[in-house]
């Protein structure tokens, strides 16, 4: 917070939105009260209001939407069942939300929706102190009941109720409170710690959905090592993301391995710090869950050494069983899958033993995925060993090289066989069907393993294939 005078910093802030101004008005002329509420008084806090603004009021739903009549460009009431109008006026949405005095049930996250009459009743209902504050747009004072702005400016994390009360209302606070960790850099209090830690299993109550939601947005964050930490520390990854915990393998002193879950948040760490365009989402997953194959893998040596193999086979399979039942979308399931399969392939180029074929292999299974492959392939070199560091970070400058010196003969990226269907159909006298399909991959597996090949070549492969399949072109 950069100023001593809070309601000066705030108005500046919101001198960029005009709409808050113009809804003041409105709302005091009604004879109704509007406030900033809520993550929007936080982050104007900050010193980084965002574009989306929250408000609240005491006016009940159906005077919002009047109100809004004749002003807003269009007003949505998908959130009205819970007190909620949307509105946008000249690209900037608002939401406006009726004070709440809601009851939870307390086997569901639901609750059971009441409006309440006072801005003080309402923020004391909310999750964390920092987000129970609100910022009178008429009488251009800051109301915080429960200690907000303090808290905020010690970043501690603390519930505005006690924190069992809090979490039994809305258990998903719980995984929220590792969120924040991770987006703002805040420190949970020791409370908040003992009652999630406590509370861990009421999160099982919570949609597969809303926790993919807060899993995301804590991996998007930016110190997501932090939220991670805090979340298998508490049992709340036990919950939602087992798969993380189960990394945590013994060490012993006859069998010295890597501790796995370590190691991947240095990897996460590293992936992060080749980012180009902001928070990788697809990226982070994989670097967190690239080794999430070792636990169900590891076998003990004689001699004394470790094993994992085929772990990126079978880490491939968990990151998508686990994706799934988080409601991923299927291309961020996919894409991290792919990943994780990929990332050990280069450890095999450095014993010189690769062909061209295998670095166009390398290229066409990553397809679009190659960017991030090779950030994800660089941040697993976590080895305190310099040289070996070292010489693992020039090998992979020799790959890309290599890479690029193919792609400069050839078009890797969109790798295609010599002949395409419709000249296979009309070469070898066949309608569209799976012969074609079978004589398609045999070109394609050919051009992979020899490169480009001239027409009259390809035609002379092609014929040849196809008498091996008992099809004997025409003419």
């Amino acid at each position: 917070m950069s100023g001593t005078n809070v309601s000066t910093d705030v108005v500046e802030l919101l001198s960029a939105f005009p709409v808050a101004d113009e809804l003041a008005e409105r709302f005091a002329a009604a004879g109704h009260r509007l406030y900033l509420v809520g993550g929007s008084v936080r982050d104007a806090l900050l010193g980084r209001l965002s574009g989306d603004l929250d408000f609240t009021t005491d006016a009940r739903p159906p005077a919002v939407q009047k109100l809004l009549a004749g002003w807003a460009d269009a007003i949505w009431d998908t959130g009205i069942a819970f007190g909620t109008v949307g509105a946008a006026k000249r690209g900037q949405t608002v939401e406006i939300t009726t004070f709440r005095a809601d009851a939870y049930d307390g086997v569901t996250r639901n609750p059971e929706v009441t409006f309440g009459d006072t801005i003080e009743g309402d923020l004391v209902r909310r999750d964390f102190t920092v987000n129970a504050m609100a910022f009178d747009l008429v009488e251009r004072v800051l109301v915080d009941p429960t200690g907000g702005r303090a808290a905020l400016a010690a970043k501690v994390l603390d519930t505005p109720a006690t924190p069992q009360e809090s979490f039994s209302d809305d258990p998903l606070r719980m995984l929220r409170a590792t969120r924040f960790v991770s987006q703002l850099g805040f420190t949970p209090a020791p409370r908040v710690v003992e009652a999630m830690t406590a509370m861990a299993g009421e999160l099982g109550r919570i949609t597969p959905e809303r926790v993919q939601a807060e899993l995301s947005k804590l991996l998007t964050g930016a110190h997501p090592r932090a939220g991670v930490e805090l979340m298998v520390a508490t049992g709340l990854a036990d919950v939602v993301l087992p798969e993380l915990p189960a990394m945590k393998l013994e060490i012993d002193e006859h069998h010295q391995h890597k501790d796995v879950f370590h190691h991947s948040l240095v990897v996460l760490e590293q992936a992060i710090d080749l980012e180009e365009d902001g928070p990788d989402l697809v990226l982070r997953i994989a670097a967190l869950l690239h080794d999430i194959g070792k636990p169900d893998t590891r076998r003990f040596e004689e001699g004394g050494g470790v094993s994992f193999h085929h772990h990126e086979v079978v880490g491939a399979k968990m990151v998508r069983k686990r994706l799934r039942a988080l409601r991923y979308a299927k291309d961020v399931i996919e894409d991290v899958a792919q990943l994780v399969y990929l990332h050990l392939r280069f450890h095999g180029y450095g014993s010189g033993g690769w062909t061209d074929s295998a670095v166009r292999r390398y290229v066409t299974d990553a397809g679009h995925l190659l960017p991030r492959l090779h950030k994800l392939v660089r941040a697993d070199c976590t080895t305190r060993n310099r040289r070996k560091a070292n010489a693992l970070q020039r090998t992979y400058d020799e790959l890309e090289r290599r890479i690029d010196r193919i792609a400069a003969e050839e078009d890797l990226r969109r790798v295609r066989p010599d002949l395409d269907g419709n000249e296979i159909m009309r070469l070898l006298g066949l309608p569209p069907g799976p012969q074609v399909g079978r004589a398609w991959k045999f070109l394609k597996e050919l051009r992979l393993d020899r490169g480009p090949l001239d027409h009259d070549e390809a035609v002379a492969e092609l014929f040849a294939w196809a008498r091996s399949e008992g099809i004997e072109p025409p003419g």
